[in-house]
């Protein structure tokens, strides 16, 4: 599905240069819910900004379902990102103006193809996710839970490649942020939804199949849970305990 080869990327303030991504290799499998972990400044936010082609890179390939983003024109990265790709922020980036129902539809209502399909579609994962009964409010009257499940289901109306999820849980409380990870089992077990999170969360990582750990632009290590959840949330905070004690 996803397959990341040697990236690097860096940053160029006046005359000095910045590395941050140090040769990535990664990939994420279809159907897979994988975390991205690491500390500030390993280069987690950068490495999602290069998947969804939001900033170019030097060095390396970005193979998503069999299509290289690098090299591809404006046109080319826009059709990815409105067709290939769902987006999930720490922000919701909801539309105030528009309704719950409205703003799940918005992909579709960008590329005008709000069809019976579209209609059928928001309608069943307003009910998978349980937000049925708030479809004609605004996000000013809901929750933040309630906004971030909306911001879900919106990522899943294209039925894209993959969800790309940048700290969905970071202003959530912690019943919230179950929810939310609730959410993406869901998507995943109901419609084989792909999903890559960006998170500071172990809690939440936990939940995952597998977690990458980033440490300074290079991945340190690669966990797959392979025990139940409790075990490997104890295996990622000793994993993360080493990192730090490495860094010290």
């Amino acid at each position: 599905m996803l397959y990341v080869k040697n990236l690097h990327k860096s940053y160029q303030i006046g005359k000095k240069v910045y590395p941050v991504l140090k040769g990535i290799n990664m990939s994420v499998a279809q159907g897979e819910f994988v975390a991205v972990m690491g500390p500030s400044g390993s280069g987690k936010s950068t490495l999602l900004n290069c998947i969804s082609c939001y900033i170019p890179f030097e060095e390396g390939t970005i193979t998503l379902g069999g299509t290289e983003l690098k090299g591809l024109n404006e046109d080319g990265l826009a059709k990815i990102r409105n067709e290939k790709l769902g987006f999930v922020f720490q922000d919701f980036m909801l539309l105030d103006g528009l309704t719950v129902r409205e703003n799940i539809l918005v992909p579709r209502i960008i590329q005008g193809k709000v069809d019976t399909q579209a209609a059928l579609l928001a309608d069943q994962l307003m009910s998978l996710f349980g937000i049925d009964h708030i479809r004609s409010k605004y996000p000013a009257d809901i929750s933040g839970g309630e906004r971030q499940r909306t911001a879900v289901a919106r990522s899943l109306i294209n039925n894209p490649l993959m969800i790309l999820a940048d700290e969905p849980t970071g202003n959530l409380d912690s019943k919230s942020s179950r929810t939310i990870i609730e959410a993406f089992e869901n998507a995943k077990k109901q419609m084989h939804a792909t999903i890559l999170m960006v998170t500071h969360d172990s809690f939440s990582a936990s939940f995952c199949d597998r977690v990458i750990l980033l440490k300074d632009g290079i991945v340190y290590r690669q966990m797959e849970r392979t025990q139940n959840r409790r075990a490997f949330h104890d295996q990622l905070l000793n994993a993360i305990k080493e990192m730090s004690g490495d860094a010290q």
